[in-house]
């Protein structure tokens, strides 16, 4: 899925582990996926950000977000966005829903060397 808000990519199998409800292990093949700033923006709180797995997903798409690269790039984010949020003196939530305060804040991640999409390949 394409997200205009993109801030990092991610490719991994959502592979769910059995819960306490005695669930089967699942394990089923995934796309190459955008992670969209808005799961580093929590609903009820002001200048919090994630830096992990901790990030905004459902049941299903955890199984394919927690692992080490995404974290990673998180994490990554996390440090740019707070550090792009002082210079401008500006909020996390405040870069998402601003088209300027945006693209100059993926602009930022792209010099960093950031990847926000997956090359678009065809010929297969």
């Amino acid at each position: 899925m394409l997200h205009p808000d993109s801030i990092g990519v991610g490719m991994y199998r959502i592979d769910l582990h059995p819960s306490t409800g005695g669930d089967n292990y699942i394990d089923v093949g995934s796309c190459p996926f955008e992670i969209p700033l808005g799961a580093l923006l929590p609903q009820r709180m002001e200048n919090l950000l994630p830096a992990g797995k901790n990030i905004g997903t459902t049941h299903i798409t955890n199984g394919s977000h927690r692992l080490h690269p995404v974290e990673w790039n998180v994490g990554e984010v996390a440090g740019a966005l707070a550090a792009f949020c002082l210079d401008r003196g500006c909020s996390p939530r405040a870069v998402r829903s601003n088209p300027a305060l945006l693209a100059d804040f993926q602009q930022r991640l792209t010099t960093d060397g950031v990847e926000l999409r997956w090359p678009d390949i065809s010929g297969y």
